[in-house]
């Protein structure tokens, strides 16, 4: 007799009121603990470290920092250091030593505008190949960093000449499954979203979306890419299959009209690459799951393989605040739990429950 379908529950666990606005939250791995990063009212950063402890979160840190911080990675450093790196409202790339984070270890001036978003890989044993950090701008640049070579960056994808200057608004890694290969997705204000090759340091794919790209996350950054979500400003998601590329096509996807508003994040299960999180700027939170279907490929008329994409479905849905939220992130080291920030200046601890019977 099979057993009936559970759905998993997302539950408030705890929420702190904050004294500032918050844009980005990110669990320290190997920890309880999670860092807020965002702007004071009179115009200077902040940046938060927090402790999960018997129910309540507690303030370990706080720090005030010149410019207002957009967002923050771990992903290239190691889990012995644990730095986070972040982007600032000047343009500011720097990496933070959590224990003594009065000064960065390292600091770049990136970019000429704001950093709208920043990932890293190479480290936390996720991704072969060296630690390195993406940013990406409102000065229509994306840049990639190797925090051990100071001062200029290893890649710099900007506009061609002729080409209109657009807002990168978000950057994500994917394709580090060895120590050579490396890929690079951006989305943009006016709905492009790019692959660059950083191997071959080429374009690699373009598609547009019809709609400001918010959020860009590869399913997983350290295999053969594999599914790429892209979130819009007007509540659509798509979820592209990246295993294989038509040569006009591109890649196959298949979409889904989320949330009433804006998505702005898109956050994937580390345990279980198929389920991700979006989280809208009505308040809410929805889980999905994506089911792959019976072939992933097909050939066309002229015998040319293309992609087929598989169908998502929701799993569970939550409103949690009247304003957006602004950024999520899954503990990852434990499974179903996870830190959101919203507009209403708070940020919550969430547990979703049974993610493994789905």
């Amino acid at each position: 007799m099979s057993t009936p379908f559970e759905k998993p529950q997302i539950i408030a666990h705890v929420q702190r009121s904050l004294n500032y606005t918050v844009f980005d939250s990110k669990w320290i791995p190997c920890s309880a603990k999670f860092v807020c990063l965002g702007n004071y009212a009179r115009g200077t950063g902040v940046m938060q470290i927090y402790e999960v402890e018997h129910g309540e979160v507690k303030l370990i840190k706080e720090i005030e920092k010149a410019k207002p911080i957009k967002c923050g990675t771990f992903g290239a450093s190691t889990l012995q250091q644990r730095h986070i790196a972040t982007g600032d409202f000047d343009g500011n790339l720097n990496i933070w030593n959590l224990e003594v984070p009065d000064v960065s270890v390292y600091s770049v001036k990136a970019h000429k505008e704001i950093v709208n978003s920043i990932d890293g890989v190479g480290g936390l044993g996720i991704g072969d190949g060296a630690p390195e950090i993406v940013t990406g701008s409102r000065d229509g640049t994306v840049k990639v960093w190797d925090p051990r070579q100071k001062d200029s960056p290893v890649a710099n994808m900007e506009p061609g000449e002729g080409e209109a200057k657009r807002d990168c608004w978000t950057v994500a890694f994917g394709h580090a499954f060895n120590d050579q290969d490396r890929c690079v997705c951006a989305g943009y204000d006016n709905g492009d979203i790019k692959l660059f090759d950083l191997r071959n340091m080429s374009l690699r794919w373009e598609t547009n979306i019809k709609n400001g790209v918010c959020h860009v996350e590869f399913d997983r950054k350290d295999i053969n890419m594999n599914k790429l979500v892209a979130t819009s400003l007007e509540g659509k998601f798509h979820v592209f299959d990246m295993r294989t590329q038509h040569p006009t096509k591109g890649f196959d996807s298949v979409s889904e009209k989320a949330h009433k508003s804006t998505i702005w994040q898109v956050r994937h299960l580390p345990q279980n690459r198929d389920i991700f999180m979006t989280a809208g700027g009505a308040g809410n939170l929805h889980l999905w799951k994506y089911e792959y279907p019976a072939q992933r490929s097909k050939k066309d008329s002229d015998e040319v393989d293309m992609g087929v994409a598989g169908t998502v479905n929701l799993l569970q849905n939550v409103t949690l605040s009247t304003q957006p939220i602004a950024s999520l992130d899954w503990s990852p080291d434990k499974q179903g739990l996870c830190v959101c920030s919203a507009f209403d200046q708070s940020v919550r601890v969430l547990i979703v429950t049974k993610l493994n019977r789905v």
